[in-house]
């Protein structure tokens, strides 16, 4: 014969004790997966601590609620009634972290619903999908190798530096062009891509050699550069 639960107000509960127990457990564990796996694969430099332990609490909290919901659909508005007078400012700085939010919300309400083998084959489905796109950097597009920047002063009429950059590279791209101020000197941004024998440094000494040429930055530019 099946125990009836119920809350010390009376009210029936949908879950055992057993079962929320299990549920939470899940959850915590689903959100530390998936915090692991966002660690792992994150590329650039706005990793954030706060975020991968805000993932762990996103897949526990959202178990829980489930659980409070339960079959109630007052308790449901109630809940979307409380939620709406809490205002998130904060901005996400990489739009792949908005993926792992989605997928902590999604296995956290599978776990909270007592969905285990959804909780357990979708974790692992999206730990699985965010490695292979990590190791293979899918969509990443090769257009240029470098985003060469450097102020040219304007002392003379001499353009070596057009000729350092076609010696070097067997491509470059003129992005943009800034003057500065009292117009003796220009700041020039080119996306280049090297030639097969040239490297790096090869091409940051032959700029450096020029005599109208300052302040040389060169920059990886197979991920995402603003310029």
């Amino acid at each position: 014969m099946d125990t009836i639960l119920l809350s010390p107000q009376g009210n029936l509960l949908n879950y055992s004790y057993t079962e929320i127990v299990i549920n939470m457990v899940a959850a915590f564990v689903i959100g530390v997966l998936l915090s692991v796996t966002y660690r792992t694969t994150h590329k650039g430099l706005s990793y954030s601590q706060s975020f991968s332990q805000t993932v762990v609490f996103v897949a526990l909290i959202v178990a829980i609620v489930m659980m409070v919901i339960g079959g109630s659909l007052a308790r449901a508005f109630a809940l979307v009634g409380a939620l709406s007078i809490i205002r998130f400012r904060t901005v996400l700085k990489d739009t792949k972290d908005m993926a792992f939010i989605f997928g902590a919300l999604a296995l956290g309400m599978a776990a909270g619903t007592s969905n285990y083998f959804l909780a357990g084959a979708g974790t692992i489905v999206v730990m699985l999908v965010a490695f292979i796109l990590y190791k293979t950097n899918f969509g990443a597009v090769y257009k240029s190798e470098f985003i060469l920047r450097f102020r040219f002063m304007r002392s003379g009429d001499s353009t070596d530096y057009l000729e350092a950059i076609n010696t070097a590279c067997k491509r470059s791209d003129l992005l943009h062009m800034e003057p500065s101020g009292d117009n003796t000197s220009v700041s020039l941004t080119y996306d280049v891509a090297l030639k097969d024998d040239i490297t790096a440094d090869d091409l940051t000494n032959r700029m450096g050699q020029l005599e109208n040429v300052e302040e040389i930055v060169l920059i990886a530019s197979k991920n995402d550069v603003d310029y």
